[in-house]
């Protein structure tokens, strides 16, 4: 069946991105010093004796072009779906075939499983160039297979041994780039002559640090979040009579609701870090929503939007511990599968502590029994499953009735929910995050052709044109540390979360009490990719208040 393009996509085939001058032509790459992780460095000079300490590298303008062999290079994407994969695919195999015509590029089907399963596609040009600048990764797929266990790298081993490939592009986020790590340095200590190169990926902005400026896909995700937030919001100014509770993605980290709110200036923005930091109870948090509701009422405005990180449930200190016991004692429990649904919060009760049993009884049945629901593959509650919005917005519900019967408010609450998730991780790339990508798959070809292993492809400099950004190479191992996970001690890299000091959180606190006593609304409209520059290729709030 012939494909039906779209107007847009027929349109983007035709954007060529931006790369940095450091990635044209003849190329240098310039070596800064050895480097070290931040912490446990002992044990993770023993884990990884062949990948640590590698220096950081950099690609600077060359002055003659290197005639190099041409090599076959496989690549997967892991994890969920961001904008500008296919960017980076794309990238990757443009610089591929830059230094020789004769490269090829293997894509393993749905992720870390097809290098396992050998399930595999190879991409030509008449591939590639169907999907640039398009976001999903519908081009070869992904999944969330961890590449964790010695049967696993010989399964891959194998496959790559028959295919003739001498290195290996992880697409990935924090989970995924910890297991091309260790990948790397399975390969290394057998001399196994496969490379493994890593590239940051998550539309959580949670894969963050000093070399890594943002990861890609956030940028394009906010945008389409803060669209649809603008419009949510224009709504609400027409109507004046909803209060919207909007959900966004971002379980470990809140960077999407606080790169949102910067953007679209809500009435209310919970940051889940800043919950914990302050040691607040879901009482508390309940108190300060309802607090706003009511002084806008007062002034006549019974609407207004609240935005929610999904995560925030796990940052509620007293919630996370009744959480982390009704993981204990669900994980694998039959008993509990076994009893009737009507019976089972009666029973939870009677078998979790004093503390949180109390806790558990208070929270509505709907919402406690979401608490109960199948765990994820690590034991953990499934977060987007729980509906954190309508219980905060039941809540508020309540106390403004108590407010109500004791003659402290007299305004209407009605309410709308809204879950932003899988809306922003297959949109079509910004502007910024085609480019980003391009660079990063770019990048990524020549560490490949450098020879180089056990190395995340990097371009610093973001807020800068992208002529100016820096294409890097930056040693796996010195981003891990060790952390307890599931009962044992393993090195991984560590989630970025919102920086309480940093400038973007701070320019939201000093705004946030003006926000809500008025209409600060922001509409943002659409992802811009025609245009000006200033209107279309604009990095994030967050990241121009980070690096600015």
């Amino acid at each position: 069946m012939k494909k039906i393009l779209s107007a847009l996509q027929l349109a983007r085939r035709a954007y060529m991105p931006k790369l940095p001058k450091g990635l044209h032509g003849a190329i240098e790459v310039i070596e800064e010093g050895a480097t070290e992780p931040a912490a446990n460095k002992d044990e993770l000079k023993s884990l990884f004796p062949n990948t640590y300490g590698l220096p950081i590298l950099k690609f600077v303008e060359g002055n003659e072009k290197k005639n190099i062999p041409a090599v076959n290079v496989g690549i997967l994407l892991s994890g969920g779906p961001a904008p500008g994969g296919h960017n980076v695919i794309s990238g990757l195999y443009d610089g591929l075939k830059a230094f020789n015509k004769d490269c090829r590029l293997y894509g393993f089907i749905l992720g870390p499983s097809g290098l396992i399963d050998h399930q595999y596609m190879e991409l030509t040009g008449d591939i590639i160039d169907e999907y640039r600048n398009t976001g999903g990764f519908d081009m070869i797929g992904t999944g969330r297979t961890k590449l964790e266990t010695a049967e696993q790298f010989e399964r891959g081993l194998d496959i790559m041994k028959e295919l003739g490939i001498k290195a290996l592009v992880i697409v990935g986020g924090d989970d995924s780039n910890t297991n091309a790590a260790t990948l790397a340095e399975y390969y290394m200590a057998k001399n196994a002559g496969i490379q493994v190169i890593g590239c940051p990926k998550t539309i959580d902005g949670d894969l963050k640090n000093e070399m890594i400026e943002i990861s890609f896909g956030f940028d394009t995700a906010c945008k389409i979040y803060s669209e649809i937030i603008g419009n949510i919001q224009r709504d609400c100014n027409s109507t004046r009579k909803y209060w919207h509770f909007i959900k966004l993605m971002g379980r470990s980290a809140s960077h999407i609701a606080l790169e949102c709110a910067l953007q679209t200036q809500p009435t209310i923005a919970i940051i889940s870090e800043e919950v914990e930091a302050k040691n607040m109870t879901l009482d508390d948090l309940v108190t300060y929503i309802a607090r706003i509701v009511a002084e806008r009422s007062a002034a006549g405005m019974d609407y207004g939007t609240v935005l929610v990180p999904e995560g925030l449930i796990e940052f509620i200190p007293a919630m996370k511990k009744l959480i982390a016991e009704l993981n204990e004692l669900l994980a694998g429990s039959q008993e509990f599968a076994m009893i009737k649904r009507s019976a089972q919060r009666s029973w939870v009760i009677s078998k979790l502590s004093s503390e949180n049993a109390a806790i558990y009884a208070s929270l509505p049945e709907r919402f406690a029994s979401q608490l109960t629901l199948d765990r994820d593959p690590h034991g953990n509650v499934q977060v987007s499953r729980i509906e954190t919005e309508i219980l905060l917005s039941s809540m508020v519900g309540i106390k403004l009735g108590k407010w109500k019967e004791e003659g402290k408010y007299v305004g209407k609450f009605a309410v709308q929910h809204h879950f932003l998730g899988y809306e922003g991780r297959c949109g079509f790339p910004s502007n910024f995050d085609a480019d980003y990508c391009y660079s990063l798959g770019y990048t990524a070809s020549r560490l490949v052709a450098s020879g180089k292993s056990g190395y995340m492809a990097t371009v610093r400099n973001l807020i800068a044109p992208a002529e100016e950004w820096i294409a890097c190479g930056v040693p796996l191992s010195m981003m891990l540390n060790i952390e307890h996970r599931k009962g044992k001690d393993c090195p991984v890299i560590r989630k970025a979360l919102v920086d309480l000091d940093g400038k973007p959180f701070k320019t939201l606190a000093s705004q946030r009490e003006e926000w809500a006593k008025g209409n600060a609304f922001v509409y943002p409209g659409p992802v811009q990719y025609f245009g000006p520059s200033e209107i279309c290729d604009q990095p994030s709030k967050t990241l121009v208040l980070e690096r600015s």
